[in-house]
């Protein structure tokens, strides 16, 4: 089965806590669902200490898969929810994704009936 459609990996880093800001940003402008991992941030500790303040290590990364036409509006939604400029300091970015599989259910159902169908005939 062959996908015809490109994707856009969107992947998105933000303090812990923020995942659901972040996804949904996304889904406000067309993406179906993402994938959130724990992370541990390794930023400058002297920074902290500088300005006597605590920086949290803990972060969280969203993986978004979406089609590329929808990608620089999901960013940008994104961005102003869940970026720098919020409590959520997320940065975002994305990647060509290539190849993928397992996106296009309806397609197989579609490929299944079409199949009974013959059979039928």
């Amino acid at each position: 089965m062959e996908n015809k459609k490109n994707y856009d990996l969107i992947i998105v880093i933000v303090n812990q806590g923020y995942t659901g800001i972040v996804m949904d940003a996304a889904k406000e402008c067309g993406a179906r669902g993402g994938t959130t991992f724990v992370a541990h941030g390794t930023g400058n500790k002297e920074l902290g200490s500088f300005f006597g303040i605590v920086i949290q290590p803990e972060k969280e990364i969203v993986f978004i898969l979406v089609d590329e036409e929808i990608k620089d509006n999901v960013m940008l939604n994104i961005y102003k929810q869940a970026g720098l400029d919020t409590k959520g300091s997320g940065i975002a970015f994305s990647i060509k994704v290539s190849d993928v599989i397992g996106l296009t259910p309806f397609e197989r159902e579609s490929e299944e009936e079409n199949h009974e169908s013959k059979q039928e005939n």
